[in-house]
């Protein structure tokens, strides 16, 4: 068997074992340190390799990103200033037309720029926008599906988990995957808000009018009129600071993405003392973000095994050969991708994805003569959609298990989510066809 055909054997088994329920961590490390050792003669090259990798990736300096805005996340969501948020939008919208809609977008958005992981965001609204939604007349599918489409945004504007993977992986500038991320983040997130009032102005009886004046009264009650308190007020305009400093020292080149996220939870801390946290929520918060982290430091390892395994086998100039040789075009290529990022999606989580897939089709699409940066905005867009793909899309099982609504199926749910699917879509199509989308911010910065 050849070096070639060995590690699509191997790739193939690995996605055996994940649709078979192993967890990703198992199949990947077991692959990887096997194929590792087929194609090195031997077992020990495989485990000085992979003990190797493990003491380099853990004590390199851009894997404490990744722990680091996640402690930040957490500060930011126990403390409550992520409703803080959402109030203060919504009481900003109050005479627009499905305006707690608007508000879920974006209180999405905004906690987005301080959270960077799409389950954190769509169980948070599902506790803070559900209540208000059903208080005001809005059908579940419109609510929940507005609460789990925009949750999308928390991998899109930075700080985001999976540029930061993204960026590992690949080698390129984490710094510049966030600056080129704000654009389409931003557009993303009006095109949402767009679609709500659109959407708030054709069929209002979806979004509470169908309640009568009791109905009405409910939505300028639901949590708008109500001022908010000074510590209301501290959590906002806390969450509001830690963007402009944390993303704007990035941006602007005063630190590197790593001290930036140091800065970031220290400064998250800080607001969740002066909101009230005691010690017990610190703890917790500090433990809940490494049992989150771990998991996906681990993985950062088992990829680079992974990849070594790729290169060892020569897959990627294989397939770079079969892709030129084939007469394709890039877009043909791309949606190729598409819908092995789809199928992925649907089953597994969005880092995995990309730690399986990124390796193969990152050095694809360069040889196609597809930005780097831009193909990576891309993939991120449709590896996000994946989560909102039935039967199995994360966000919306997340968004279903947080509300505690026996009233509410999933079918609900990924109905109302289908016209943030498609408009997710259709940014990732425009960033393809005009990739200053993603590259221009990055240019100039």
């Amino acid at each position: 068997m050849t070096p070639t055909l060995f590690t699509l054997v191997a790739i193939a088994c690995l996605l055996g074992m994940l649709f078979l329920g192993i967890p990703i961590v198992v199949a990947l490390g077991t692959v990887s340190v096997l194929g590792v050792a087929w194609l090195t003669g031997g077992f020990d090259a495989a485990l000085n390799i992979l003990s190797n990798t493990a003491f380099e990736g853990v004590r390199d300096y851009v894997f404490a990103v990744i722990p680091l805005f996640m402690l930040m996340g957490e500060f930011v969501s126990r403390s409550g200033a992520a409703e803080d948020l959402y109030l203060a939008i919504n009481r900003m919208l109050r005479r627009l037309p499905g305006r707690l809609a608007i508000a879920t977008v974006g209180g999405n958005a905004v906690f987005a720029a301080v959270v960077g992981v799409s389950v954190a965001s769509a169980a948070a609204f599902s506790r803070i926008a559900y209540p208000a939604m059903m208080k005001a007349g809005y059908q579940r599918s419109t609510a929940l599906g507005c609460i789990a489409g925009s949750s999308a945004l928390g991998m899109l504007i930075p700080p985001s988990v999976l540029m930061i993977v993204w960026g590992v992986v690949t080698q390129e500038s984490i710094g510049a995957l966030f600056v080129a991320g704000v654009v389409p983040g931003l557009l993303l997130a009006l095109m949402y808000a767009a679609f709500c009032l659109g959407y708030a102005l054709l069929r209002p009886e979806r979004f509470g009018a169908a309640a009568g004046a009791a109905g009405r009264a409910a939505e300028r009650e639901a949590l708008a009129d109500t001022p908010l308190s000074t510590e209301q007020w501290v959590g906002c305009l806390g969450c509001l600071l830690l963007i402009v400093l944390v993303l704007g020292g990035i941006w602007f080149g005063v630190f590197t993405p790593t001290e930036g996220a140091g800065v970031g939870a220290l400064l998250a801390l800080v607001v969740a003392l002066v909101k009230g946290m005691r010690m017990k929520g610190v703890l917790e918060s500090i433990a809940e973000a490494g049992r989150t982290a771990a998991p996906i430091l681990l993985l950062l390892i088992f990829a680079q095994m992974y990849s070594r395994m790729l290169a060892l086998g020569g897959l990627g100039g294989a397939i770079q050969g079969v892709v030129r040789d084939s007469g394709l075009t890039p877009g043909m290529i791309l949606m190729m991708m598409a819908a092995v990022w789809f199928l992925l999606g649907m089953f597994i989580d969005s880092v995995s994805t990309i730690l399986l897939t990124v390796p193969i089709f990152a050095p694809v699409a360069v040889s196609l003569g597809i930005d780097p940066i831009a193909f990576a905005l891309v993939g991120i867009l449709v590896i996000e959609a994946g989560i909102i793909t039935p039967p199995f899309g994360l966000a919306v099982f997340t968004v279903k298990a947080s509300i505690n609504d026996a009233a509410v199926s999933l079918g609900q749910i990924f109905k109302g989510a289908t016209p943030y699917w498609v408009m997710l879509l259709v940014l990732a199509a425009a960033v393809y066809h005009w990739p200053g989308l993603a590259t221009w911010l990055p240019s100039v910065m």
